[in-house]
């Protein structure tokens, strides 16, 4: 068969489960797409062929022995910053361009329990720092949509890979948008989870109180498929909560947009910088969403000017704090001859880390010096606090709160966006980390250049089922999940 490829994820299962094809070759049509179109995209930092094939052999045996379950032998990318048993594990930096992971996170001890099949790992923003996947040691991946655009970051790697059919669904992390933002940019649906819902153990640490783990997929159907295999609580990680995993899939159709209250915040459609096109495409699926029962209503999130210097405050100083272990020392990068152990440090550190890494560790550790941790981290730690109580508040009113997932489309390749530049296009999406909330963003159109815009769906805490239930509904109704970039229609 030669588009495999265009199935869904349920598509796959059902005809894996009928034996209308099998694992081994899912896998070889996935393994030739990437041979002949990657080179085009450059979304695969590694792709692990000879071990994707022998997954592939042990779930057709598992299919045949009736022990499967209900994705396995379904092929799968994750993201370069999930460590994983025996293969290069470098979170895009030169730092870590060496490293062989001695173990699973467990995200990806979790898949491989599914049957999950691992095609490779896929590139990103060095340590998962930016939204463009342009500060990657490994070059930066392209836009299957436009190959002189970019694909969002960090998770951009994640995000150009399925959009270009190089793998069905993949893993993403989120710490501020880096899996809603690239889905957004690649035409995707892409989920970032509660806090806590999913396990960070074994995923390399930028801001520890930030990170979340999710899937990124076509649709919120496909997601909730990866959702199921990735959540649960995980001894492992202490951040991880004891709470029951609802069946994602079971629940697609249980909210009903019959009177779904949908909020939409005043501050969020008057952002300087929010390009038209993507306004009038997010305005227009709300005006569809009201058309399927639900309805909108206007509400104040009054704390949005207090977002990006928030989160710029505290994730770098979290950064500083994560990245101080990449010392040439132990493992990774190394400086050759160093006259001493100083020069071994400074040396190792300037040369193994990317202009935007270090960027953000100096200001992380001028925020967490001793003349200025009380002026700029404590103080931002209470702002995040009454960043979160706004959120609260307006969940007393609503359901859900909708916004664009990014104020613009993808950027091109190379475009002169200062660093300041880059951070305020995180305006949509940081505030739902600085909360620790769960959201979503999903295809509703294209821009006048043919390019993808998402909305974002912000839920209360562990409405993950709700949101993917909304999105689902919605894209019954639409089409603009399924619409393909012609890279991702060509035939391997």
């Amino acid at each position: 068969m030669t588009d495999l490829h265009r199935l869904s994820i349920r598509e796959l299962s059902e005809g894996l489960a009928g034996a209308k094809f099998s694992s081994r070759e899912l896998t070889e049509h996935y393994l030739k797409r990437i041979a002949k179109l990657d080179t085009q995209v450059k979304s695969y930092v590694t792709v692990t062929a000879e071990q994707a094939l022998v997954q592939a052999d042990a779930a057709d045996a598992a299919i045949k022995a009736g022990t499967a379950t209900a994705l396995t032998g379904v092929p799968i990318a994750h993201k370069d910053i999930f460590c994983t048993q025996g293969i290069k594990t470098s979170a895009g930096s030169k730092m870590l361009d060496n490293f062989i992971s001695p173990y699973d996170a467990t995200v990806v001890a979790q898949g491989k329990t599914a049957g999950l099949v691992t095609l490779g790992k896929v590139n990103m923003d060095e340590f998962a720092m930016g939204s463009t996947s342009e500060s990657s040691f490994y070059g930066a991946t392209k836009n299957p949509w436009a190959l002189d655009h970019v694909p969002g970051g960090s998770s951009g790697g994640s995000a150009a890979v399925v959009a270009a059919d190089l793998a069905p669904f993949a893993t993403g992390t989120d710490t501020g948008g880096s899996i809603r933002q690239p889905a957004s940019f690649c035409g995707l649906t892409g989920l970032k989870p509660t806090y806590g819902r999913v396990s960070r153990y074994g995923i390399i640490a930028y801001a520890s109180s930030l990170d979340q783990a999710g899937p990124m997929a076509r649709s919120a159907e496909d997601c909730a498929y990866l959702m199921n295999v990735m959540a649960g609580h995980d001894a492992k990680d202490s951040t991880s909560m004891d709470k029951a995993v609802e069946d994602y899939v079971a629940n697609l159709n249980a909210t009903a947009l019959k009177g779904l209250r949908i909020g939409i915040p005043k501050q969020y459609f008057n952002v300087a910088g929010l390009d038209a096109a993507v306004k009038a495409r997010v305005e227009e699926s709300l005006k569809k969403l009201e058309e399927l029962g639900a309805v909108l209503v206007e509400i104040d999130l009054n704390m949005t000017e207090s977002y990006v210097p928030t989160y710029y405050l505290i994730a770098p100083a979290e950064a500083s704090s994560n990245l101080s272990r990449y010392d040439g020392v132990r493992y990774g990068y190394r400086a050759e001859n160093p006259q001493d152990i100083l020069d071994l440090y400074k040396r190792s550190r300037s040369e193994g880390f990317g202009a935007e890494v270090q960027r953000r560790i100096l200001i992380g550790t001028y925020a967490l010096s001793a003349g200025y941790y009380d002026a700029y981290y404590v103080k931002a730690q209470k702002v995040r606090r009454l960043i979160q109580q706004d959120f609260l508040k307006a969940f007393e009113q609503v359901d859900v709160i909708a916004a664009p997932t990014a104020p613009t489309t993808a950027y091109k390749i190379g475009a002169s966006l200062d660093p300041v530049e880059m951070y305020l296009g995180d305006i949509y999406t940081i505030a739902v980390n600085l909360a620790g909330l769960p959201a979503i963003s999903a295809p509703v159109g294209f821009d006048q250049d043919n390019l993808p815009v998402g909305l974002q769906l912000i839920g209360n805490y562990w409405s993950e089922s709700q949101l993917l239930s909304v999105v689902h509904q919605y894209q019954q109704a639409t089409d603009w999940h399924s619409k393909r970039a012609a890279i991702a229609e060509e035939n391997a």
